[in-house]
């Protein structure tokens, strides 16, 4: 995947979203953009992020998942099975992260691709210690929750950090959404992540520079290798759906429309930490 990112360093004052005017840059998708998507399941985004822009988010993430108990010390040495993903869809009011998941800048590409309108589904960070941050099992995310049609919600991951086989870049499998659903297990590391047993030779490792983001549908099987660079891996994860999108809740084995009942809540927040019962 070719870009022309140039790699650049923010010193002094953090920036909000209120104190530059561009966090996104224009990416007008073309017929066979749209079409490649759909036939392969995926599409890159080579430079969706102002480079300006990257350190500033990456900040943010580092510092939602130290109010939330995971401090840059911890993640610069990887010390158990967690760390080969910290998730956490936490994200102050006002902020880039903010903007970046509800602004009108994205949602227009998740729109194009969708071929219809964008709700937020669940935005997380996906942030892999380093120094041996692990393997994160190749899944659909469908695996997770079912959303039907499944093709109605998309998953837009961005780079902020550059992404090489070394720290554990995204791997896709191309065209297996064509394949349907799979039926997962829970993953070799004892936890509830769900794993699919793969072909290592059809995963297609994603090289990325930072700024730059990856589009895939919820059927689509992809998954990360270790991180055994120095240091950690960091990304985040957007996702979408349509509004005719229905999610099943096994709770009660019946379907929910998600524009009326949402699966997850996750609105911006006033104060970062662990949420308050």
């Amino acid at each position: 995947m070719s870009n022309l990112i140039n790699n650049c360093q923010n010193k002094g004052k953090t920036m909000t979203a209120n104190t530059m005017s561009k966090l996104i840059n224009d990416m007008a998708l073309t017929d066979s953009e749209v079409a490649f998507y759909k036939n392969e399941g995926y599409l890159c985004l080579p430079g969706l992020l102002d480079s300006k822009m990257v350190p500033a988010i990456r900040d943010e993430i580092y510092d939602v998942l130290d109010a939330n108990g995971v401090s840059r010390q911890m993640l610069s040495s990887a010390s158990c099975s967690a760390d080969k993903l910290r998730q956490c869809s936490q994200y102050l009011r006002g902020s880039l992260l903010d903007d970046l998941i509800n602004g009108a800048a994205v949602k227009a590409v998740a729109r194009r691709l969708l071929e219809g309108d964008a709700h937020v589904y669940l935005p997380f960070s996906a942030v892999k210690a380093a120094g041996g941050g692990g393997t994160f099992h190749f899944h659909q995310d469908n695996n997770y929750t079912n959303h039907q049609p499944a093709m109605g919600s998309i998953n837009i991951w961005v780079a902020l950090v550059d992404m090489t086989p070394e720290n554990g870049c995204l791997q896709v499998i191309p065209r297996s959404h064509l394949n349907g659903q799979l039926q997962s297990r829970n993953s070799d590391d004892g936890d509830t992540h769900q794993q699919l047993d793969v072909d290592p030779m059809q995963c297609l490792p994603i090289r990325m520079r930072a700024g730059d983001a990856i589009a895939f549908t919820r059927l689509t099987v992809h998954g990360s290798g270790p991180n055994v660079s120095p240091e950690p891996r960091v990304a985040y994860a957007l996702q979408f759906h349509r509004s005719d999108v229905k999610w099943f809740d096994r709770d009660n084995d019946q379907w929910n429309v998600l524009v009326d009942s949402p699966r997850f809540a996750t609105p911006p927040v006033d104060k970062l930490g662990p949420a308050r019962k």
